[in-house]
């Protein structure tokens, strides 16, 4: 099973323009991101892909690999591109803001493929318990419910599920943005047109919920700061 990485890298973003090319200790956001994925030592290929020139450079400027896609809403849709004539099974997306991301939750997801001799798991990805009122709240974390197997029933900005009377126990959990797709899973992904519910919500993950596929979620324990804000940048410096 021969099983990549790829960072989609968007220099625009929306919420925080070029914060993959802010300093985060010695190195770029992304630069940091890039090194922490090649140093997990689990993949047979790792590489940035963007429509950014500056990003492409400053990867570059590493040794690292890097590839210039077209313009993409999505960064499914962006590794869909670079990947179509690569020859792999597993394609695992990093998203660029996640500097932090460490061995095990990626270790975590490769599993879910491995021990999946009837390939009856397209797509999986990885959560987390969420524990402050703050972060429960907080739109910029995803949350994320389940059936009782694990796959996901809907991912939201708001806050899922309502919790109506408060004498019952709720657990909330916060979706964090690494897909591990098989590849042809992706390219089908792809293939189909934005959806309602995504284009609303902002999630591109629900597009393959509203297509009646299946995400498997697995929980971890990993902590880190995804660099959403200038805020979390902030954050990030401190952990650093």
């Amino acid at each position: 099973m021969k099983v990549i990485a790829v960072i989609p890298a968007r220099y625009n973003s929306t919420r925080f323009p070029g914060k993959l090319m802010k300093v985060l200790g010695n190195k770029t956001v992304i630069a940091r991101t890039y090194q922490n994925v090649i140093d997990t030592g689990l993949f047979d290929e790792v590489f940035v892909a963007t429509d950014s020139q500056i990003i492409f450079d400053e990867i570059s400027k590493i040794s690292g690999k890097a590839v210039m896609t077209g313009d993409h809403q999505t960064g499914s849709d962006r590794i869909a591109e670079a990947v179509k004539d690569i020859d792999c099974d597993i394609v695992i997306n990093v998203q660029g803001d996640e500097p932090f991301l460490k061995k095990e939750p990626l270790e975590q997801l490769i599993e879910v493929f491995s021990s999946d001799d009837d390939k009856a798991i397209s797509l999986a990805s990885l959560k987390i318990k969420l524990k402050s009122i703050e972060e429960i709240q907080n739109p910029n974390n995803v949350k994320v419910i389940t059936d009782k197997s694990s796959f996901a029933l809907y991912f939201s900005r708001s806050v899922i599920p309502f919790h109506r009377d408060l004498a019952d126990d709720v657990q909330y959990y916060k979706h964090i943005g690494v897909y591990a797709f098989r590849k042809e899973a992706l390219l089908k992904f792809s293939s189909m047109a934005m959806t309602p519910l995504e284009i609303a919500e902002k999630i591109e993950c629900i597009r393959y919920l509203e297509n009646g596929m299946k995400i498997k979620l697995v929980e971890t324990d990993f902590i880190g700061v995804g660099i959403d804000t200038p805020e979390d940048l902030e954050k990030a410096k401190r952990l650093i």
